[in-house]
């Protein structure tokens, strides 16, 4: 392929990702991690002394480090970190593409593997959202490309960048591990199995690691750096629990990982990922291998030793998969003239993919997504619906003086969602006031005298009339989507007022 051609789709498949990805990036109503997240990089920001704040939920800071300085670009936050992970997935896009190239030499399938991952719902969705999913999957798959690199051609430049992509995965999210396990799997690649190429392969490896090790480390000049394992025990079993019941979470989890590939990389993008793996007998059976290795050892791993699952904890697992799709795409065109068949079925995936993302674009609540994720996204406490609204009407009300708003819950959603987009008001200030709220809490009747007091909560933790509350008037109310049995949940927004 001649090097324009191969600029040229390259440039046109970072336009495509960046449109699907910068398109309206307000679509989706703020998630609870997302608000999280975001107001940590505010406050770390503001204050120097907090650089190391979400370890003190167990979280690494890559993410929010990386954000501090786009803050000052946008005046909006959310789209801020939005437009952050947006830009980050085409990094990611030319990744999938370099790793499909370097498991298989075909420009063809390279090109096929980009394309795909530009556009397959499970991609565009959590690549539009201020999460620290997106950053890891970018990590992970230039690890395995500079790491296959390191050994395929016994360079220690690339097992140092290796050892720098690990590191940061590191400094991102937990599951950064797998790739440091999966890692010797790669020594299938060594040019020559003799005893020399396989002892230096090694000692690339351990470079690789060592600058990865040394780089997480960092997070010990932090105070609570023990944080990070206190709280992964929160989200996976032990050995000897999983032990006791391996089935359970297993089969469970296993069935929502079917959903999630099943709606996310729609049907056919499923089937061939899996037909992938086995097509074309011992033709390229060492990368069909290793490809599946790095997809579903995590899967299995995740769904045998969670406790909550989710998607997105699956997401940097999806580059493999989507070459393995890209492979068995261009296996079926072999037989056909000029690939006629491999075009097909590569257009049926892309179209209906491309189908799902207008409506995560544009409409969400309309969107095909897996039942739980739409509940998290888009229907209960931890979807945003509203605060955006209720944030510009308590920024008006703060013209006429100090104001108080009372939040339902400490955290996420709507706390620190309101919070962060209230930072710049001085003037306005938020307080939790618990989940179970069935009339005005003493810290907002005790606000009264000097400030305008406002509340918002969720209709759901909301135990009372909202029409005929004492000390209450409802000012507004912001339905969210509809769930599957048909009801709905509700912001709502309040005005403190003397009872």
């Amino acid at each position: 392929m001649k090097l324009r051609t191969l600029i040229s789709l390259s440039l046109g498949l970072i336009l495509l990702g960046a449109l699907l990805r910068l398109v309206n990036l307000n679509a989706l109503p703020i998630f609870a991690d997302e608000a999280i997240y975001v107001r940590w990089a505010q406050v770390m920001r503001a204050e120097p002394s907090l650089r190391f704040l979400p370890l003190s939920d167990g979280k690494q800071p890559l993410y929010m480090w990386t954000l501090m300085p786009v803050l000052k670009l946008f005046s909006d936050p959310l789209v801020a970190g939005r437009t952050l992970s947006a830009l980050a997935a085409l990094g990611t896009i030319m990744g999938v593409g370099l790793a499909a190239y370097l498991m298989f030499k075909n420009y063809r399938l390279a090109i096929t593997s980009a394309v795909l991952w530009a556009v397959l719902p499970y991609a565009v969705f959590f690549e539009r959202m201020a999460l620290v999913d997106g950053f890891l999957a970018l990590f992970f798959i230039w690890y395995f490309n500079f790491l296959y690199l390191a050994v395929s051609k016994v360079r220690l430049d690339f097992a140092l960048l290796a050892g720098f992509a690990g590191g940061f995965a590191w400094l991102t999210k937990s599951p950064a591990i797998f790739a440091l396990a999966l890692s010797p799997s790669l020594l299938l690649f060594v040019p020559k199995f003799d005893r020399k190429t396989l002892f230096v392969s090694c000692l690339l490896f351990l470079v690789s690691f060592a600058v990865a090790f040394a780089m997480y480390n960092i997070l010990r000049l932090g105070p609570q750096f023990h944080m990070i394992a206190i709280r992964n025990a929160d989200y996976v079993y032990s050995w000897s629990e999983a032990l006791r019941g391996p089935l359970d979470p297993l089969i469970p989890h296993l069935k929502d990982t079917f959903w999630f590939f099943f709606y996310l990389t729609t049907p056919f993008g499923l089937l061939f990922a899996l037909w992938g793996m086995v097509e074309g007998q011992r033709h390229h059976l060492k990368q069909r291998l290793i490809l599946g290795a790095w997809w579903l050892a995590p899967v299995f791993v995740e769904s045998f030793m969670a406790k909550g699952f989710t998607a997105r904890y699956l997401f940097f697992t999806l580059p493999f998969m989507v070459i393995l799709i890209a492979h068995a795409v261009e296996h079926l065109g072999y037989k056909t003239h000029r690939h006629a068949l491999s075009l097909a079925a590569a257009g049926l995936i892309v179209l209906l993919s491309l189908g799902l993302d207008a409506r995560i674009i544009t409409r969400p609540e309309q969107a095909l997504l897996p039942p739980n994720e739409r509940s998290g996204y888009l229907e209960e406490w931890t979807a945003g619906t509203g605060l955006r609204e209720v944030s510009q009407a308590i920024r008006q009300a703060a013209v006429n003086g100090p104001v108080v708003v009372g939040s339902e819950g400490f955290f996420g959603t709507p706390f620190d969602a309101l919070a962060l987009y209230l930072n710049d008001l001085s003037q306005v200030r938020v307080i939790g006031v618990g989940v179970w709220i069935d009339s005005v809490h003493e810290k907002l009747s005790n606000a009264l005298a000097d400030n305008q007091v406002f509340l918002v909560v969720n209709s759901t933790r909301f135990h009372n009339d909202p029409q005929a509350t004492p000390g209450l008037k409802l000012l507004s109310s912001y339905p969210k989507a509809v769930r599957l049995d048909g009801t709905r949940e509700d912001l709502l927004f309040f005005k403190v007022i003397p009872q």
